[in-house]
Order: structure tokens, then sequence, then C-alpha cells
């Protein structure tokens, strides 16, 4: 089973856009079962601080309670403490976090929309894909 770490602004994107990749990768996880989220708790809290944010709630998509909707994923995913650090992993410290929990949760992917984690390409095993690069290796278009 493949297993994925999806970066903060996966999630939004996929509260606000359901024509994108994010949201179909989202749909897939919760609808499918194609692939396992591993997440940390400071994903969990970025994710929500970034929904509560006036300048995203106005965007979501309407009908979606995006807390809802983020909390069945939470319980759907595989939580890991990701207490590991690795300084100066990526160029933004904050990111570090989605490599921890990728490398303690196993996981196979790091799926960003954020250049400081695509620049990266590979971290200790671990690829960082685009979402449409993830949901391509999903669908079986191609292998990433």
């Amino acid at each position: 089973m493949i297993r994925a770490v999806l970066d903060a602004n996966v999630y939004i994107s996929a509260a606000v856009r359901p024509e994108g990749p994010p949201r179909q990768i989202i749909h897939r996880f919760l609808r499918g079962g194609s692939f396992e989220i591993v997440m940390s708790h400071a994903i969990v809290e970025e994710v929500l601080r970034a929904l509560s944010y006036p300048k995203v709630r106005k965007y979501i998509r309407p009908g979606l309670d995006a807390d809802l909707w983020f909390e069945d994923i939470i319980v759907l995913s595989h939580l890991v403490a990701a207490e590991r650090e690795f300084a100066g992993a990526s160029k933004d410290p904050d990111d570090d976090k989605y490599l921890a929990a990728a490398i303690e949760g196993r996981a196979g992917f790091v799926v960003a929309g954020d250049s400081d984690l695509l620049d990266l390409k590979e971290y200790d095993g671990v690829r960082i894909v685009s979402p449409r690069a993830f949901l391509d290796l999903l669908v079986g278009s191609r292998t990433i």
C-alpha cells in the first residue's frame, strides 16, 4: 500500500477547488482507500490553523464543513509523533515536519505544492512530488 504525507496546502487546495488534483487525491483517500495518509500532530495543527484563517474560510467550497471534513481525514490517517528533528532538511525549517512524519510513518511520498519541498525531490528515500504527479501515480497513468 502506498503511504504519503500531504502538506497543508494540499488539504487547503482540496477544500477550496473541487476540480483540482488535491481534491481528487483526498476523494480517492476517503472513498477508495487507494493509499494511506500519514500525518503528525504538527501537521494537524498547521492545517487546522490554516482552515481557520478568514482569507481561506471565504473560499472554502459551499456546503463543505471544513473542520468535520478534515476530522474525517485525521481519523482515517496514520498518526505519528514525528519527534525526530531534521534541522535544515528543507530551505524552510517549518517544512521539516513533513519529512519527519514521512520517515517515521514509513511513507514513500511527501505530496507538496510548496517549492521549498519540491526542490528537494527526495530525502532519505522519501520522494517529494506535486499533487498532479501523485494523482497520476494513483490512477496508474504513469510512474513517478
